[in-house]
């Protein structure tokens, strides 16, 4: 753009030159224009930041609350199995010496066959967690993507991105719809809960 304005006052002083039959005076270009805070397109843009809705909103919050019962009770069931084998081993130590070969073989198989057993039971432990959370997540995420919907029609956004996923490296904070958003969330939800 700069570039033309410049080529522009050049041809203008050459078209001054030519009929004139003499070098004139150009006047000096005049200052770039401030571009305006955005209107229009570009103001109705926003985002929204999905990772703070899903970490202050009552459903958002409700949901971990819900994942770290089932976390803790797994737990439990996992720290008396840890208990087992710790006696298990204590008992190999201090009476594996007493213990015939044949005796002392199939204690420590069981003890293998045990901790084998309580591995595979955490490793299926977290993929149990990791599936709940996953759909716990998407239940909460599906809702909002309705509220952000509604929000952005009702109040005329062309686009509404979700801050971290659309690589949003500056925006404004009027730009920003989260606690908007989580507001009608809240009062949806709740409104919900009523019926």
């Amino acid at each position: 753009m700069k570039a033309l304005t410049k080529v522009a006052l050049v041809l203008a002083a050459a078209l001054t030159m030519t009929a004139s039959g003499s070098v004139a005076q150009t006047p000096a270009p005049a200052p770039a224009p401030v571009p305006a805070a955005p209107s229009g397109p570009l103001a109705r843009i926003a985002y929204i930041d999905v990772q703070r809705v899903l970490a202050r909103s009552a459903a958002g919050v409700a949901a971990r609350e819900q994942l770290e019962r089932e976390k803790a009770t797994m737990q439990k069931e996992m720290d008396g199995k840890r208990v087992e084998l710790e006696k298990l081993r204590e008992e190999l130590e201090k009476k594996g010496a007493l213990l015939t070969p044949e005796a002392r073989r199939e204690k420590q198989d069981q003890f293998e066959r045990k901790r084998r057993d309580a591995a595979r039971l955490a490793d299926d432990f977290q993929k149990e967690l990791e599936k709940r959370e996953q759909g716990l997540l998407q239940k909460v995420l599906q809702d909002v993507s309705g509220i952000i919907e509604k929000v952005g029609k009702d109040r005329g956004y062309y686009m509404i991105v979700e801050k971290r996923g659309a690589g949003v490296i500056y925006a404004t904070t009027e730009a920003d719809l989260t606690e908007e958003i989580i507001r009608v969330y809240d009062r949806e939800a709740g409104s919900k809960g009523k019926k």
